[in-house]
């Protein structure tokens, strides 16, 4: 309760694995928006997004999913356009309406053309069925062609970040597809010198770095 007798408002609450960009996205934004949340892990290396429990929160079985008092969401852009409107503070859409058009199409670019065809499910298939090789060259293939068609879409909208001087939405998006690429597949992008350098100036963002992958409380020690 608060000092006036009004119920104190609940911590928001947040299903989420360290590894997982569509958590990270969410991550980021709660962040730069400075909002107070709680971590519930959910390790998807041990189908815990398929227990009888989650499934209550997310049918689908996916991460993230966020919960905000009676409120429940699941999917990284249907969270964040919630927190955008219930949480104004830092604005992640730029009020233009084209560089916010911009920011959309950057964001299902990753979220529709990139992520998806990348995920841990479709990577361990390729290479059960296919080899190592064939995943390696899955990887390349679809990457490269997301990345190249940001570097063509952004490159007469981009100033420090995305979209202009200030994080935006698509780089909420593009962060943890560029980071999680590097990291967990050593991905060469000396072909996408915009990206390349927006990747630079993330290293200096402090919500960025706080939602990375190794300062999760998920992730493991050894």
């Amino acid at each position: 309760m608060t000092s006036n007798g009004e119920e104190s408002p609940k911590k928001l609450l947040l299903y989420s694995f360290f590894m997982s960009s569509c958590s990270f996205r969410v991550r980021i934004a709660l962040n730069l928006k400075g909002l107070d949340y709680e971590y519930k892990a959910i390790n998807l290396f041990k189908n815990e997004q398929h227990s009888p429990e989650f499934l209550k929160i997310n049918p689908i079985g996916y991460v993230p999913a966020l919960k905000d008092g009676d409120i429940v969401l699941a999917d990284s852009l249907a969270i964040i356009l919630y927190l955008e409107e219930k949480y104004p503070n830092h604005p992640l859409l730029p009020h233009d309406l084209a560089k916010k058009a911009i920011n959309y199409q950057a964001a299902n670019i990753v979220s529709s053309s990139i992520q998806p065809l990348l995920n841990v499910p479709v990577m361990n298939l390729i290479e059960e069925n296919v080899g190592q090789e064939a995943k390696i060259s899955w990887i390349k293939k679809q990457a490269g062609k997301g990345f190249t068609a940001l570097e063509k879409l952004l490159k007469d909208h981009a100033g420090k970040y995305a979209t202009g001087d200030e994080i935006s939405l698509a780089d909420v998006f593009l962060a943890p597809q560029i980071i999680g690429l590097s990291q967990r597949f050593n991905f060469d992008m000396s072909e996408f010198p915009l990206l390349s350098r927006l990747n630079e100036e993330y290293k200096h963002v402090a919500a960025i770095q706080d939602a990375m992958p190794e300062n999760q409380p998920d992730f493991p020690i050894n």
